[in-house]
């Protein structure tokens, strides 16, 4: 299952540690407030597929701005795998690594946030081609964005966060998406923070 030094990474104690920080009242809120402004321009969904989810913080979110939703999820870690399923909100999640999953459906929008920034530079076309064919409409990315491709220490560990412009890339490989909408969220906001998140919202023509 495991193909790449990073999924090797996140698969272990580290992986494990990330999810055990990776919760809170707080963090659910900020997500709210960010995935409300993404539905105001989407419009009404049916189903939402989150690649590399964790323990499910967005998609906690996402449950209570949208009750009848169909979530789905993809997640490489065991850990954060058994505390997703314990929540009981997602209809189904696949403990599997993002560059060997096979969709069985297609859904209204497919989305990362903060995942694609960890994944090997060799492989992210297999995930921007994974990501065209799980949607019917929407694309979100989330990630930290760069002009040009950069690494970035992580914790002390080297090759493990890249920035780059993403969802440029996906756009250029995958005509079919249009921009949509992007915006920039600020970690020293002071009701909702997050992480220094560039997002980018994609659509297919």
């Amino acid at each position: 299952m495991v193909i790449t030094e990073q999924e090797q990474f996140w698969n272990s104690q580290f992986g494990d540690e990330y999810t055990d920080r990776n919760q809170g009242e707080i963090e659910v809120a900020s997500n709210k407030s960010f995935f409300s402004k993404i539905i105001a321009k989407t419009g009404s969904l049916s189903s939402i597929i989150e690649l590399g989810a964790n323990r499910g913080m967005n998609l906690v979110a996402l449950r209570e701005l949208l009750p009848k939703v169909r979530l789905d999820a993809v997640e490489i870690n065991e850990k954060a795998v058994s505390s997703l399923k314990s929540l009981q909100i997602t209809n189904s999640v696949y403990h599997e690594s993002i560059l060997t999953f096979k969709p069985e459906r297609k859904y209204d929008l497919a989305f990362t946030k903060t995942v694609l920034i960890h994944i090997n530079p060799k492989y992210l076309n297999i995930v921007y081609e994974l990501m065209a064919k799980l949607t019917t409409q929407y694309l979100l990315l989330a990630e930290y964005y760069n002009t040009t491709p950069v690494e970035i220490l992580y914790r002390g560990h080297s090759d493990r966060l890249f920035k780059r412009d993403f969802a440029g890339e996906i756009l250029d490989q995958h005509p079919q998406f249009s921009l949509v909408d992007y915006g920039f969220l600020y970690h020293r906001d002071s009701k909702n923070p997050q992480d220094d998140i560039s997002w980018f919202l994609l659509k297919t023509k």
